[in-house]
């Protein structure tokens, strides 16, 4: 299968979307419970600022794997964008309801891989995308069609705040506040490669060190990227 006929297919009318169902289980169960165990987000609230002073004021921005809705989401309606948060867990997206003022956020529940600009579930395309951690629980397969498909949702010059953990990883089992989830990671140049490959520049880049609160998850190296639609 060529690379192209391969992304059509991703979870396109050519190929069924990917079974996430143990993802969407295992953060609906977490709930509330995620912001508890990480309430120090010091790389992810930063990048989300400089997102959200980077655009253009009342830009439309995609915040993908919003999760509660917190800080990213919150942050951008704030900002005076207007965001659409989309994440796998319903019960996520009850929590982000509540967090974020209505009238500058909508939440979906939507797949990744679903995401398309047109037709009658379209999403339409946006100045601005956050993607913090989201990707990370995709196999790395289906990483690069990710980006792509984001890429292709940016109008020109549009802007992506993409944050990884670095780590050599695919689609491995890892314990996370009494669940097992599955991710993956790259390392620094790897995750770099990808980024560009999908047809971003990269125009900056933060790391930082993170150990969550009360999990048995060790310590992690987070990377967030500044990039820009190439």
């Amino acid at each position: 299968m060529s690379e192209a006929s391969e992304f059509e297919g991703y979870g396109g009318p050519s190929g069924p979307l990917p079974d996430r169902t143990g993802q969407a289980e295992a953060f609906d169960a977490i709930g509330r419970h995620y912001d508890e165990a990480f309430p120090h987000k010091d790389g992810q609230v930063a990048a989300g600022r400089r997102l959200a002073e980077a655009l253009p004021p009342g830009s439309r921005v995609l915040d993908v794997g919003c999760g509660t809705g917190v800080p990213t989401s919150r942050q951008l309606a704030e900002a005076g964008h207007h965001v659409l948060g989309i994440d796998l867990s319903s019960g996520m997206l009850d929590l982000a309801r509540k967090n974020v003022p209505a009238h500058h956020a909508e939440f979906r529940q939507l797949d990744v891989a679903a995401l398309r600009a047109e037709g009658p579930d379209g999403v339409g395309t946006f100045d601005g995308i956050a993607a913090f951690f989201a990707l990370l629980m995709l196999p790395r397969a289906e990483i690069p069609y990710a980006l792509r498909l984001l890429h292709g949702l940016l109008r020109p010059g549009g802007l992506l705040a993409l944050s990884m953990v670095e780590a050599d990883l695919d689609d491995a089992g890892i314990p996370f506040l009494g669940h097992t989830i599955r991710v993956s990671g790259y390392l620094r140049e790897e995750l770099r490669q990808v980024v560009r490959d999908a047809g971003f520049d990269i125009v900056d880049e933060d790391t930082y060190s993170y150990a969550p609160a009360s999990t048995d998850v060790p310590p992690e190296h987070q990377l967030f990227m500044h990039c820009r639609r190439g």
